[in-house]
């Protein structure tokens, strides 16, 4: 049954025939609306419950959890006994609503007015009048003095305004000036700062024949502005006033510009066009750059890197084409022979990184070894900074790889960077501690120490995404060493600071650990965690995150069932192996198209597994005498893991040695965990199957 979603006015829901569900009490409406603003993420229990009660009792759980129930039997009243919910989900720590966008009307909403900016105008006006037409009131009218909904109620009403003020400018285009001029004649009296909507006005009053009532409202502007704001009309407004005496050309209908300062684009997330206050300060301030800065100038790469990181965050094509710029600018400050400019240049870029798989190893070595030449260019004495953000830069950028190199260059960077009392400069340095915290397993408390204090360093000196990546890292360790509801909280608190600083990739990794946090509590149903699984690995997509994404789902899955004790693969897990595995003389994949699924980087590690799902055990001893060392990352212990499994069914001596001997370290730990994505269980049963095994096992093998 489609369940549509209303919170352009009093929050409510209706089904598919249009009729209006029974929504219960404000609690509940309060429940869906929280939802709903955090846009299909999970909401961690006591979040929920700080939201919706000033003075939490302690039954207030238990009351959210009834909430839920009833919300649930609203929206899917056909649901069976015990079958998962489709809509209100629960998730790790807590609850989602996974609606389709175009079911909650204040993300239809968000999607027309950004269509409408790319359409010709008469469309525009019919995306605009009809999206115009959802709005029932405020945005979440029934909790106007909610915290949570401040933000919210805010952009949606700036968007409205927005979206009245293109609809005004898609008429002026289409000649219905006089139908515009009425329409924004209440608006201006209702939002006298919006200085585009003066300038429409003026221009619908002006292209109705009524110079001297459009002139009229220029100086009425201009005196609100004074009086309400203490400001003088912008340069848009100054400029069709002096147009209007003018009678000039591009006044007039069929002249294509509906007035100077016009601004179409539309960012739905934050403040709009040309109305929205940041967007015109950011537009003064690139416009006064450009002006001031000659093309040529050396302050124009180390301005760019700033903008890189912060483009860094938001993932998607942003992370893309940080990625591909850093490599340009670098290459750029290279090419000008200033060896303190390129140090600055590199080094600039510290974008706090938590997966230690590169997304592009090719372009990480090259900026290592742009890093390390650098670094052999600097002088001898003093630079200690610049020498510490290289060698920073030198630590994350080799995550993943063997050798000493990276854990020193990890080493040095620090040490340095404790020496000079730069906190920025220390949590660059930590973050690559922690990517070089992986030459053997066990080393969970190791990183969480890393973690904590990032955590603290960061909170103390504002360094926000800093703080972030800490509760990341710990909530990764605090994974490995079982403590869920240390986790739990470091979830909660990377997820409140992305949604408080907008880091959307944030919402990636906490919906990763929600899954992986049902799957090891044991008590969901396995389908409920797949779909879980499956909506974590569904926020990957666009995500600009290769090195994270290929492979990771397939593995996940494999390891839930390996979990669960019910078989290493299912029907859609094994497909792609081919009939020719069998009598495979090497686990080399087979020629051709890549295997579906696509096992990623993680198919050495998983193909004894497969093998032996299809009663192929010579080829799976074949595979496991050839598998290699897994890299040395958060999946180490997993990797290793899935091959005891399979060493232990074939009684592989020789793995099942080097397995039990790279295991041992993280005894204590629970396999997999510490990536924060997925589980394998406690490592101390795959040591007990092992040892068990070996002593089985003759010394020449199987």
């Amino acid at each position: 049954m489609r369940v549509d979603f209303g919170v352009l006015g009093p929050v409510t829901a209706w089904d598919g025939a249009g009729d209006t569900l029974d929504l219960k009490g404000p609690r509940h409406r309060a429940v869906l609306a929280r939802l709903v603003v955090a846009r299909r993420r999970v909401v961690p229990v006591g979040s929920l419950v700080d939201d919706l009660w000033e003075d939490p009792q302690p039954g207030a759980v238990s009351a959210l959890r009834t909430f839920v129930a009833a919300l649930r039997r609203a929206l899917e009243p056909d649901r069976p006994p015990r079958a998962p919910a489709r809509l209100l989900v629960t998730e790790g720590p807590g609850y989602a609503l996974r609606a389709d966008p175009g079911t909650v009307d204040a993300w239809r909403f968000e999607q027309a007015v950004a269509d409408a900016a790319k359409l010709p105008a008469e469309d525009a006006l019919a995306h605009l009048d009809e999206a115009l037409g959802w709005w029932r009131g405020p945005a979440y009218a029934d909790f106007a003095e909610a915290d949570w909904a401040r933000a919210p109620r805010s952009r949606l009403a700036e968007l409205r305004l927005h979206a009245v003020e293109r609809q005004a400018e898609a008429r002026l285009t289409l000649g219905l000036a006089a139908q515009a001029a009425a329409d924004l004649d209440a608006h201006v009296a209702e939002h006298p700062w919006r200085e585009d909507a003066w300038r429409l006005l003026a221009l619908a009053l002006y292209r109705t024949g009524r110079q001297r009532d459009a002139l009229a409202v220029l100086r009425r502007a201009r005196t609100l502005l004074a009086e309400q704001l203490g400001v003088d009309p912008g340069p848009a407004l100054r400029r069709l006033e002096a147009d209007i005496l003018g009678h000039a050309e591009h006044l007039d209908p069929g002249h294509g510009a509906v007035g100077p300062g016009s601004n179409t684009d539309v960012d739905t997330g934050t403040d709009t066009g040309s109305a929205g206050a940041a967007g015109e300060v950011w537009a003064s301030a690139a416009a006064a750059y450009d002006r001031t800065v000659a093309s040529g100038a050396r302050a124009r790469l180390e301005s760019t890197v700033g903008l890189l990181r912060n483009l860094a965050v938001t993932g998607g094509g942003g992370l893309e084409a940080a990625r591909r710029h850093r490599l340009a600018a670098v290459t750029a400050a290279r090419e000008l022979g200033d060896v303190e400019l390129t140090a600055r240049v590199i080094g600039a870029y510290d974008v706090p990184a938590i997966w230690t798989r590169s997304d592009d190893p090719d372009h990480a070595a090259r900026i290592v070894a742009a890093a390390e030449h650098t670094l052999t260019l600097l002088p001898p004495e003093g630079h200690e900074a610049a020498r510490a953000r290289l060698l920073a830069t030198v630590a994350l950028e080799s995550r993943g790889t063997t050798g000493e190199r990276g854990p020193r260059a990890a080493r040095q960077a620090e040490r340095l960077a404790r020496g000079l009392e730069d906190p920025a400069l220390l949590a660059f340095a930590l973050n690559g501690v922690f990517m070089q915290t992986f030459h053997r397993a066990g080393l969970a408390p190791e990183r969480d120490a890393v973690g904590a204090e990032l955590v603290a360093l960061s909170a103390r000196h504002g360094l926000v995404t800093y703080e972030v990546l800490g509760h990341l890292v710990r909530l990764q360790a605090r994974g490995a060493l079982a403590d869920f509801a240390g986790a739990d909280a470091h979830a909660a608190a990377a997820d409140r600071l992305a949604e408080r600083h907008e880091l959307p990739l944030v919402g990636v990794f906490t919906r990763w650990y929600g899954a992986l946090r049902l799957a090891e509590t044991g008590t969901a149903q396995r389908a409920e965690v797949e779909s879980a699984y499956r909506n974590a690995a569904a926020s990957l997509e666009g995500a600009g995150m290769p090195g994270l994404e290929r492979g990771l789902l397939p593995l996940a899955l494999l390891c839930l069932r390996v979990r669960y004790g019910d078989g290493a693969v299912g029907p859609d897990l094994d497909r792609g192996l081919g009939p020719d595995l069998a009598s495979a003389p090497t686990p080399a994949p087979a020629p051709g198209p890549a295997p579906d699924p696509d096992w990623g980087p993680y198919e050495p590690w998983v193909r004894p597994l497969l093998l032996l799902a299809h009663d192929r055990r010579d080829a799976a001893s074949v595979a496991l005498r050839a598998v290699p060392e897994p890299p040395r990352d958060l999946l180490y212990e997993a990797m290793w893991c899935l091959v005891a499994r399979a060493a232990v069914a074939t009684g592989e001596r020789g793995t099942m040695e080097r397995a039990h001997h790279a295991l041992a370290p993280a005894a204590g730990e629970l396999a997999g965990a510490g990536s924060g994505l997925l589980t394998l269980g406690p490592v101390s049963r795959y040591l007990d199957a092992l040892t068990a095994a070996l002593g089985k096992a003759p010394s020449g093998g199987p």
